[in-house]
C-alpha cells in the first residue's frame, strides 16, 4: 500500500489519501453516520471568528508527523496579494483570532509586514512557530523580540521534554535548538509572571496512540522543563496525530494504519462533537482557497461549492450557512477528550 504514496506528488497524494480513508479495506463506521445518529448531520458552523492562515509549506524541518508535508524543498508561499485580501477580510468581519501557520510561517517574506498590519486591529495573533527557525539563520534571531513587540502568542511543537523522544519525531538536533529558542522567548518576557506574552507548547504522540491527559502532561512538562532547563511556558496543547499526509505514510509503512484508525473510531466521544474547531474556524490555504479546517486543506477538500471558495470572493453569510465537509480523518478530532489546534476540547 505504501507504493501508492509519493511525497513528491502532492495533489495525487491527497486524492489517494482520501481513497484510503474513505474506502478502508476493513470495516469502519463512517464518521457521517455517527453524526446522523447524534442528530448533528449535516455539521454546520456556529460562528466564524477564527482565521487560520497557512502562509506557505516551506519549512526548515521535515517532521515525521507533519500533516502538511512541509519541508525545505517546498516552494508554495502565500503572495502579498492574497495576504492583503486576508487583511481586508479581517478588517471587515468579526474575526477575533488570526492563527498563522505553515510550514514555518516566518519563512514567508511578508510575515513581518502582515503581523505589523494585524497589530493595531486588536485581533489575537498566533504564530505557530517550530522554535528551531529562531536559531536556524541569523535573520530570524530577533524573532522573539519582534513577536513580543506585537504581542503575538507563540504556539510551538515540543513532542517531549527529553531529547530522545523529540529528535525521534522531528529530527536530530531539534531538541537542543528548541530549548535554546524557548530560553530566548523567556528572556524577552514570554510566559513570565506578570507578563501577558503567551507561550504555549504542542504535544503530539511519538507513536501510534492517543495523547494522554492534557492537564497531567502539562504538569509533567512544566516540572521537567523548569527543573532541567529553567524554562517556563503557559499551557500544553495535546493534539491527536491526524492520519493524513506524512503521518499516514508512516502508519501504512509501519503496518499500523488499520489499528490506529480502529483506535480513533473506538475512542469516538459524542460529547466533543459540538466543540470541534471547524465550527468556528476557517482555514485559508497558501493560494487563498478556503477550507473547513487545516486537515481538509491538506486533503484538497475545499469548502462546499455553494460557499465562497476563495478569499477573493469571501462571503461570511454563505460560509456561515455551509455544510462542513467530513471524512474518516474527522475521527481524530473527536477521539477521547477531543483534539483541536488549541488542544483538548473538553
Amino acid at each position: 500500500m505504501s507504493s501508492l504514496l509519493s511525497r513528491n506528488s502532492n495533489l495525487s497524494l491527497s486524492h489517494e489519501q482520501i481513497q484510503l480513508l474513505e474506502e478502508a479495506p476493513f470495516k469502519l463506521e463512517s464518521f457521517s453516520s455517527q453524526l446522523k445518529k447524534l442528530g448533528h448531520f449535516p455539521l454546520k458552523p456556529t460562528e466564524i471568528d477564527i482565521l487560520q492562515i497557512n502562509m506557505g509549506k516551506m519549512c526548515n524541518q521535515t517532521c515525521r508527523h507533519c500533516h502538511v508535508d512541509a519541508g525545505p524543498d517546498r516552494k508554495e508561499i502565500m503572495s502579498l496579494e492574497t495576504l492583503e485580501q486576508c487583511l481586508e477580510i479581517i478588517k471587515n468581519n468579526n474575526i477575533s483570532t488570526v492563527d498563522l501557520t505553515g510550514g514555518a510561517p516566518e519563512m514567508n517574506p511578508h510575515f513581518r509586514w502582515f503581523v505589523e498590519q494585524l497589530s493595531p486591529l486588536g485581533v489575537k495573533t498566533i504564530d505557530r512557530c517550530n522554535l528551531t527557525i529562531i536559531t536556524a539563520n541569523p535573520k530570524y534571531n530577533d524573532l522573539p523580540q519582534f513577536l513580543a513587540q506585537h504581542n503575538v502568542e507563540v504556539v510551538s511543537s515540543l513532542p517531549h521534554y527529553s531529547q530522545n523522544h523529540t529528535d525521534r519525531q522531528r529530527g536530530n538536533g531539534v531538541f537542543e535548538k528548541s530549548i535554546k529558542a524557548l530560553r530566548m522567548l523567556n528572556e524577552v518576557g514570554y510566559a513570565k509572571e506578570g507578563n501577558d506574552l503567551k507561550l504555549n507548547l504542542v504535544y503530539n504522540p511519538v507513536g501510534c496512540f492517543l495523547p494522554g491527559n492534557q492537564k497531567s502532561l502539562e504538569q509533567e512538562f512544566k516540572k521537567r522543563l523548569r527543573m532541567d532547563f529553567g524554562i517556563e511556558f503557559n499551557q500544553l496543547f495535546c493534539i491527536t496525530n491526524m492520519p493524513i499526509s506524512r503521518y499516514l505514510e508512516y502508519l501504512i509503512e509501519s503496518g499500523n494504519y488499520e489499528s490506529y484508525m480502529s483506535t480513533l473510531v473506538n475512542a469516538f466521544n459524542p460529547s466533543v462533537v459540538k466543540g470541534v474547531m471547524c465550527r468556528n474556524t476557517l482555514s485559508i490555504g497558501w493560494d487563498g482557497y478556503i477550507y473547513d479546517c487545516d486537515f481538509n486543506q491538506m486533503l484538497d477538500l475545499k469548502v462546499e461549492s455553494s460557499a465562497a471558495q476563495h478569499v477573493s470572493d469571501f462571503d461570511l453569510n454563505l460560509l456561515t450557512q455551509r455544510h462542513i465537509r467530513l471524512g474518516q480523518h474527522c475521527y481524530a478530532c473527536t477521539a477521547g477528550s477531543g483534539s483541536s489546534c488549541g488542544g483538548e476540547t473538553l
